[in-house]
């Protein structure tokens, strides 16, 4: 039987900022990092490592330069070219290294394989977890996580109320992830630093790096869900706080792109001098993208590459 092991909680960054403090119960991005345990713990259960396949289920109807945006990232993450640091690569192996140094492993190498494309909304368009589940197990080997995104135009339990989007898995036997499209539907929660925030401080919006605000905004959650997928992947890797609400290795530093980050303003990443878009990261043919910070087990702080 299917059971979702890992909830994440991880309406990235600003997003879980903003949904408390729209709702009464706010805190400070600041305190919220001062709140937290001194130390990401380890709970002894598995990590993902060796070479592993990333396999993107596109539900929903997606144009053929967005799907190429996001399958690009994914590429990036596997290819490392040192001429074009900061690197996408660089910031998954550098950000994931000190969570494998104690297990003598290395982090996973993920690397996109299968696409399958779902434009006709075959379990409509307002899904529950249990749809997400379905579509994920489509194409299930036990070497992949796959990724299921859904279109602007598709409602998923929970999104926008509570997340961006998810990872589980299925009795352990795989990992997989949900990343929704929040062009539309709550671009201030799901979509910023590239929109602006639906409350809270009101400083500009980013410059979106591949001008789509929706798409750029899921490469945010992409990026982040990946690495809490890789050190907590069934519920008893790393993570702080309690296991029914974790904070992994994204989700514990929310809102910070670049240094100097605080409530409302994303850091000082870098501008390109054209387009005037803001990224933190290089990826494969020219792209750029702003990538969310990740604790470092370490120090215990958020670790940013601008």
């Amino acid at each position: 039987m299917a059971s979702p092991l890992s909830l994440t909680l991880a309406f990235l960054l600003v997003a879980s900022v903003a949904f408390r403090r729209c709702r009464g119960g706010g805190r400070a991005l600041a305190s919220l990092v001062e709140e937290q345990p001194l130390a990401m713990t380890y709970h002894k259960g598995a990590l993902l490592s060796g070479n592993i396949s990333l396999n993107l289920i596109w539900y929903g109807k997606f144009s053929a330069a967005q799907r190429a945006i996001l399958s690009d990232f994914v590429v990036s993450i596997h290819h490392h070219n040192h001429s074009s640091e900061p690197s996408v690569s660089n910031w998954w192996r550098g950000g994931l290294a000190k969570y494998y140094a104690a297990s003598r492993t290395h982090p996973p190498k993920p690397a996109l394989r299968k696409q399958l494309i779902d434009e006709g909304y075959s379990l409509g368009r307002s899904l529950k977890d249990s749809d997400i589940r379905r579509l994920a197990a489509r194409s299930a080997p036990r070497d992949a996580v796959n990724v299921v995104l859904t279109a602007a135009d598709v409602a998923v339990e929970g999104f926008c109320m509570s997340r961006c989007g998810t990872h589980s898995a299925v009795a352990r036997r795989f990992a997989y992830l949900w990343v929704g499209n929040a062009a539309t539907q709550c671009p201030g929660q799901c979509a910023w630093p590239f929109h602006q925030p639906e409350c809270g401080p009101q400083a500009p919006p980013l410059v979106a790096p591949n001008g789509d605000v929706g798409v750029d905004g899921m490469v945010i959650n992409l990026a982040g869900l990946p690495a809490g997928v890789a050190t907590n992947p069934f519920g008893g890797g790393f993570f702080q706080g309690p296991k029914e609400a974790p904070l992994e290795a994204a989700t514990a530093c929310p809102g910070v792109y670049g240094k100097g980050a605080y409530p409302g303003y994303a850091g000082d990443p870098l501008v390109d001098g054209t387009s005037g878009a803001s990224y933190n990261a290089n990826g494969v043919r020219g792209r750029k993208y702003l990538l969310p910070a990740l604790w470092d087990p370490a120090t215990s702080t958020c670790s940013t590459l601008t």
